[in-house]
């Protein structure tokens, strides 16, 4: 029997911050493979890493990112070095999805507070972990970051729900639990 090439990676940076997840193969259906996530730079990998959030509020989050990245699509700044030209930029071929991605947005930022919404922006579309985030609006302290956290994982629980990742049960639990202690 060959053995099939091993397409393991063995350039990792010495500053990161790895841990091995599973990950469907691209290469063969239905299989799984182990590979290495890149925890620095990834506040909601670094908290589903450490089982301080589920795997559907994970998936929230990442929903929301990539909701967050199609919104961004096409932003382009202005070179004043180039030669003006008549007629604009060829049209946005991705128009349709931008215009769904500013939808999906609008709607989670409604089912969010705002406080909740800005919370949720600042750690999943500029990928700040808590610390920064308190640092940033002149917070500080441990319970402050408790109650951030417990904010952040609410926003979660909410988005799993909006975006069928939960249906909610895990959430009234995990609600139930923090306000019995």
């Amino acid at each position: 029997m060959t053995k099939i090439h091993d397409r393991r990676s063995n350039d990792i940076l010495k500053a990161g911050n790895y841990r091995p997840i599973m990950v469907d193969d691209p290469y063969e259906r239905g299989e799984k493979i182990t590979v290495l996530r890149q925890l620095r730079g990834d506040p909601l990998g670094r908290l589903h890493d450490r089982a301080q959030i589920d795997d559907a509020q994970f998936r929230a989050g990442r929903e929301y990112q990539k909701i967050w990245e199609l919104t961004e699509c096409g932003a382009r700044a202005i070179d004043p070095t180039k030669e003006r030209v008549d007629g604009g930029a060829a049209p946005d071929p991705m128009r349709s999805s931008r215009t769904q991605a500013f939808e999906r947005l609008k709607e989670v930022n409604e089912l969010l507070k705002p406080k909740a919404a800005a919370l949720a922006y600042d750690m999943l579309a500029r990928n700040m972990p808590i610390e920064a985030v308190l640092y940033e609006r002149g917070l500080a302290g441990q319970w402050t970051t408790r109650v951030y956290g417990k904010m952040f994982r609410e926003c979660l629980d909410q988005m799993a729900k909006h975006f069928g990742f939960s249906n909610g049960e895990n959430c009234e639990r995990r609600s139930i639990r923090s306000h019995s202690r």
